[in-house]
Parts: structure tokens; sequence; C-alpha cells
């Protein structure tokens, strides 16, 4: 089995064009007026990949923690900006608690990742660390988008139940608790629906990217498996921690639902 990488060369890249044809063929041919997005979509798919791959390559060389934390940071930032525009339940939902969030879900489970699963010396390692980092927050901002969103919708919904056990002296805990249970639900059962048909129903992207690489596909599997746990736990305790944060904000100093919860951002 070769164990070596096939590179694709600028021409080669140039031809992949041909795929952006055949979808902008169907989109002209259904009259689906997606074409413009199409093409504006396909053109920052190769900026944006293009400069985060030269932007990695030199990471990569200096590979130092003053420069993987901040890295990382700013990319939870970018990542509680997207989570906080997509919440359609949630009125200006500040992005500061989403960043803290996701910034410490992912500091927690990448450092955990690297220092007890794969060990990298040295330990921040920033080829294996902000990738991994990247994973990560790309399905936590999943996980607490859904658990927030869920959170604000079943409790617009089942207003007058929580209203009527604050009534009867209810602390607000208490009278969102089984609300905050169906959020996390919410945000978990996907992950959770992924693990039960990753390998059958479909090969993932890390475990794909690994074996064009050259990489062994039972190593690579290991991996993979590395990554399906990783990114369920940062769902869960990425959710957990953005609703610990945020559900005082359903109140107001007096213990009663805010009014501006029955606005959202639909």
């Amino acid at each position: 089995m070769t164990t070596q990488i096939v590179p694709i060369s600028d021409s080669q890249l140039i031809f992949t064009g041909i795929l952006v044809l055949i979808t902008a063929g169907i989109s002209a041919s259904f009259r689906l007026g997606l074409l413009k997005s199409l093409l504006w979509g396909t053109a920052r798919c190769v900026l944006q990949l293009s400069v985060v791959g030269y932007a990695l390559a030199w990471i990569f060389s200096v590979n130092r923690l003053e420069v993987v934390i901040p890295v990382i940071a700013l990319m939870a930032l970018f990542a509680a900006n997207t989570a906080t525009r997509r919440t359609p339940n949630v009125s200006d939902f500040p992005t500061l608690l989403a960043f803290v969030a996701l910034a410490s879900t992912t500091y927690l489970v990448a450092v955990i990742v690297s220092l007890t699963i794969i060990r990298p010396v040295p330990w921040y390692e920033s080829r294996i660390v902000v990738p991994i980092s990247g994973m990560i927050l790309g399905n936590a901002v999943s996980g607490i988008t859904l658990s927030i969103d869920r959170l604000y919708g079943e409790v617009r919904s089942h207003s007058h139940e929580v209203e009527a056990l604050l009534s009867m002296g209810a602390s607000p805990w208490e009278s969102v608790h089984d609300l905050i249970r169906e959020a996390l639900r919410s945000a978990m059962t996907p992950m959770i629906n992924s693990l039960m048909v990753v390998g059958i129903v479909s090969i993932p992207g890390m475990m794909t990217g690994q074996i064009l690489g050259g990489a062994d596909p039972v190593e690579a599997a290991r991996y993979q498996i590395v990554v399906m746990l990783m990114i369920s736990c940062a769902a869960a305790v990425g959710s957990m921690i953005l609703i610990g944060l945020s559900f005082r904000r359903l109140f107001t100093k007096d213990e009663a639902l805010r009014p501006n919860l029955f606005r959202s951002n639909s």
C-alpha cells in the first residue's frame, strides 16, 4: 500500500471547475435561481481555503503556544458570531456568551485529546491542536445553536406553564428545568445519530482525507473514532455551558419572564 499523498497541481485543481459547471448546468436547466450564489460561493470557497492553507503553513512552521492560543480564540470568535446569527427563536443573543461557551469547550476538549490520547511532542503541536480545535468548533456551533434556539422556543411556547410555576414560588431554574433538558436533548441527538450511522452510511471527511493521503485505513478509522467521540463531547459540554450562562437572561431581576422573550429573529 502506498503511503505517499498524491499531490494536486494547479492545472489539476482548475479541472475541478468541471464539477462546478455540472452543478451550474443543473441550476440553469431547472431555473433554480442559484447560479449567482453558486459562483459566488465557489469563489469564496477557493479564496478562503487558499488563505487558510497558507495561514496554517505559517502557524505550523512557528509552532508556539503563544500563537496557537490566540488563533483558537479567533476561530472561536468567528464561530460565536455565526452561532448567534443562526438562532431564529432568539432576539439579540450576546456573542460574548457564545464565545465563552465555545472557547472554553474547545480548549478543554482539545487539551484532553492532545494530552491523554494523541500525545504529540510538544503537547500543543499546532499541526494537531489547531485542526482538532477547528473540528470541535465546527460541530459545537451546531450544538449550541440548536440548544439555545430550542430553549427559547420551548420557553416561549410554554410561557403560561413557566409563569404559573413562578407564581407558585418556583425559582427560575426550577420553572425551566424540564425545558432545559429538552434543549440539551435537541443539541445532542444529531451527534448521537451520527455515531450510530458512521462507517455504515458514510465515511467521514477526516477518515477519507487520511486515506487519500496514504494512511492505513485501520489507523484512519482509529483517528475517526477519536474525532467522533471528541465532537460529541464538545456538543454536549458547549451546550451545557451556554445554557448555564444564559438561561437567566430569560428572566427579569424580579424573576418574571422577560417581555422581549416573545420577539424572535425570524
